[in-house]
């Protein structure tokens, strides 16, 4: 039964993630760009920034928010819906959306479709199983960005990414245990490629959740819930 702290909890987060993508990043472009950051480098700090206080922090507080995936669905795709008419109208986020993909689309769908696949395949409505993965690439994913975006201001692959990514990502991954551990590093090696408009938030959640997946049906000793 949907409850009304459900439905409080999904306006409130909704809301911040509004603040965020709105207000809060609009301002740190402003102010990098009055440091003389080159714009493509101000809006990849922006979407690394969005991934990690939206996408990542949201995610934590599921399971301990909700019983149902169904609010975090229908904020996902609803978030989707709202960044992707931004490009469909050619009138961009300028200060964190591009004309060259529409990345931050694919994360919400992914966002949303992990975590309630996640805790289908969990069996036992485990959000962790889908939640994990979806840190990885909201989190993992944006150290590594900012750690490129350091080395070489501009948005580029590099092993030294990946490397940091992996620093998280494997330790976080413990929380499952050791298919948690492999999941995390798969996700790490695996961001490294990408070909367009197949992006890494789409392959590093999936990869990620197939580790799990395969885990649980075929060596669960390996999954700690």
């Amino acid at each position: 039964m949907i409850s009304v702290w459900e439905v409080v909890a999904t306006v409130v987060l909704f809301a911040w993630v509004i603040f965020v993508a709105e207000v809060l990043t609009r301002r740190l472009y402003a102010f990098l760009i009055g440091r003389s950051v080159g714009h493509n480098v101000a809006v990849y700090y922006n979407r690394k920034i969005i991934h990690i206080l939206t996408g990542g922090f949201v995610a934590f507080l599921v399971p301990f928010i909700f019983k149902t995936p169904i609010f975090p669905f229908a904020m996902a795709m609803l978030l989707a819906v709202f960044l992707y008419v931004p490009h469909r109208l050619g009138k961009l986020l300028y200060w964190f959306q591009t004309k060259e993909n529409a990345y931050e689309v694919s994360f919400c769908v992914m966002w949303g479709s992990v975590i309630t696949l996640g805790w289908i395949v969990s069996g036992g409505g485990n959000f962790w199983f889908g939640v994990l993965p979806v840190i990885f690439m909201s989190i993992g994913d944006a150290i590594t960005g900012i750690v490129r975006n350091i080395l070489y201001k501009r948005r580029t692959k590099s092993w030294w990414g990946n490397l940091a990514m992996a620093s998280f990502s494997i330790p976080t991954g413990a929380f499952l245990g050791v298919a948690g551990m492999i999941a995390g590093a798969t996700a790490s090696f695996i961001e490294h490629f990408e070909s367009n408009p197949i992006d890494d938030n789409i392959t590093v959640p999936l990869s990620s959740f197939l580790v799990l997946v395969l885990s649980k049906i075929f060596a669960p000793w390996l999954l700690s819930f």
